[in-house]
């Protein structure tokens, strides 16, 4: 490319979040009809940091957070008809289980340090097991399995979901990007300058990576800092 040049984008989301991955699709999306080097880097956010660390029935959650089962089925037929469209067989009968997310993010957070490509293959991967294939994201095993998947090691992904590692950077990570104002995800970070909140067209995200892009090869992004 001759005007634009490689951007970094930091998604914040949470793995439970439909939307989130909705937005994970179209970013791929955007990605690839931008003609753009992007570099995606996956940031936690925790919908609901009060579940408890074995889960909740997913159903009761449901039903207590939107107030009936019809209104349940109603946000679900919504995104099942927006899923088609973007790639995603969304199965939410097959959930039984709400997780509380933080060993995933914890997960995910070790998958960065092996770069951004294992990063966002877990991150696929972790997507499509709960919302595709209905798997508990909260069991370390499950997770186990996914960060093998994703081209990591193992038995070192067990062995740290044993302890305690990286649990309160994790959370406090969480709680930074609350403290910034970000309330909803999924919020996709341009340059750590520009923010896009909720899941966007493919199209609107591809027009930002090139807009952004072409601003930092201008050095524009260098003088509004």
């Amino acid at each position: 490319m001759t005007d634009q040049q490689a951007i970094r984008v930091d998604v914040v989301s949470d793995v439970v979040c439909p939307w989130c991955f909705l937005g994970q699709k179209r970013l791929d999306q955007a990605i690839a009809a931008s003609g753009v080097d992007v570099a995606v880097h996956w940031r936690p956010f925790q919908l609901d940091a009060t579940i408890p660390a074995g889960g909740m029935d997913r159903k009761a959650y449901m039903n207590a957070k939107f107030g009936s089962e019809e209104r349940v089925r109603e946000a679900h037929g919504r995104l099942e008809a927006l899923g088609q469209a973007a790639g995603i067989d969304y199965a939410f009968d097959a959930i039984t289980v709400s997780p509380n997310t933080l060993d995933a993010h914890r997960t995910i957070r070790w998958a960065g340090s092996a770069g951004p490509e294992v990063q966002n293959r877990l991150v696929r991967g972790l997507f499509s097991a709960y919302f595709e294939r209905g798997l508990n994201i909260g069991d370390p095993a499950v997770l186990a399995d996914a960060a093998a998947a994703a081209g990591m090691d193992r038995s070192v992904v067990e062995s740290l979901l044993a302890g305690d590692a990286d649990r309160d950077a994790v959370s406090e990570e969480a709680a930074t990007a609350s403290r910034m104002g970000i309330t909803g995800v999924p919020c996709f970070l341009f340059e750590g300058k520009y923010a896009v909140m909720g899941a966007q067209e493919a199209s609107t995200l591809t027009d930002a990576i090139r807009q952004i892009a072409a601003a930092k090869a201008r050095g524009e992004l260098d003088a509004a800092g």
